[in-house]
């Protein structure tokens, strides 16, 4: 028998053991990657945005056969989707409410709360404006934005500002951003002026802001860190010394230490019950809760305490439904405290 014959056989003989084996390919634990397939489904406040479309953007890196889209509704209209069943994670800029818990219930779903990043919801102007030099207190806010305001120029909050209309630029009553201000400066959920510039997209309320002198607007920290040559933020003084004296501006130190207060937040992602065993599914709460810190931290919001990281794993591994919070937002809560009492 020549050579040619004998490589054939053994040619035939290697692609047999092969076939016998499934064609897989063999790897060691440290390169192997379980290939798994399917779609996630994500929606709900542009607050939360850049932070599931990073992670989205990296896990599908790694796994190529999920796709994952994520859009942008507002909180409370992803929240409409979510409880629909038309999707599996909602973004959420505040905690669920009771009336949304309700529908989902009346739809067979039920949420699994996760928070995700601190975030500081950051007081904006235009950058021409150089009156507001220390900043502006959170009576001043709450004088400006209360729904009974009779504030329609500047010098209406100081004689000595220009005696100019002022153009009021926020999120729209479906963000939970609008939700989390109104508690916090106005002392109700809801509770606001009307006759304001209104998106649900952050990026049309920057362009408002950076396009009108006499502006003033709030939103994500996030959103002030991506366009910080458009914008001026403001510090705020909540006349509260326990939390830290003077004016205070927003950033990663004084939102993660909470001393920029009432404005610093936890915001979060919520999974539906119902879609938690599918494999893609779980694989993509893993990646959010392990990457998803630093992630955070690359798009301009505050990553968690690695510890809360991993209470917010064990409530998606617990299929924990029962939410941190009653029907609103806490003001000046501290995560950590609240996930370890729960």
């Amino acid at each position: 028998m020549n050579d040619y014959k004998i490589n054939v056989i053994v040619l035939f003989i290697i692609s047999g053991i092969i076939g016998c084996l499934g064609g897989e390919k063999i790897s060691t634990d440290s390169d192997q990657v379980e290939v798994v397939s399917g779609y996630v489904k994500v929606d709900g406040s542009s607050t939360v945005y850049p932070i599931t479309e990073a992670i989205a953007e990296e896990f599908q890196i790694l796994h190529k056969k999920v796709r994952v889209t994520v859009g942008i509704s507002g909180t409370g209209g992803g929240f409409k989707k979510f409880c629909n069943g038309e999707t599996d994670i909602n973004d959420a800029s505040r905690p669920i409410k009771q009336k949304e818990i309700d529908l989902c219930k009346k739809n067979g779903i039920e949420a699994i709360e996760i928070p995700i990043a601190f975030d500081g919801l950051s007081i904006v102007v235009n950058p021409e404006n150089d009156w507001v030099t220390e900043g502006i207190t959170a009576r001043e806010l709450k004088s400006i934005w209360n729904p009974d305001s009779t504030v329609i120029k500047w010098s209406d909050i100081r004689p000595e500002w220009p005696d100019k209309e002022m153009f009021l630029v926020g999120p729209d009553p479906d963000s939970g951003t609008f939700d989390y201000f109104t508690n916090a400066i106005n002392g109700e959920e809801h509770s606001s002026r009307s006759d304001y510039t209104a998106s649900a997209d952050d990026n049309v309320l920057v362009q408002a802001i950076s396009g009108e002198k006499y502006s003033l607007g709030y939103f994500g920290y996030a959103y002030y860190s991506e366009n910080k040559g458009k914008l001026k933020l403001v510090a705020i003084n909540d006349e509260n010394d326990e939390n830290g004296k003077g004016f205070i501006k927003p950033d990663p130190i004084s939102i993660g230490k909470g001393t920029y207060q009432p404005l610093s937040r936890p915001i979060f992602i919520y999974v539906n019950k119902n879609s938690a065993d599918r494999p893609e599914i779980a694989k993509f709460i893993n990646f959010s809760l392990t990457e998803g810190g630093g992630l955070a931290s690359e798009v301009g919001y505050i990553p968690l305490p690695d510890n809360v990281y991993n209470l917010g794993l064990k409530r998606f591994e617990d299929r924990n439904v029962d939410s941190l919070f009653t029907d609103n937002s806490k003001v000046g809560v501290n995560i950590e405290t609240l996930m370890t009492a729960n």
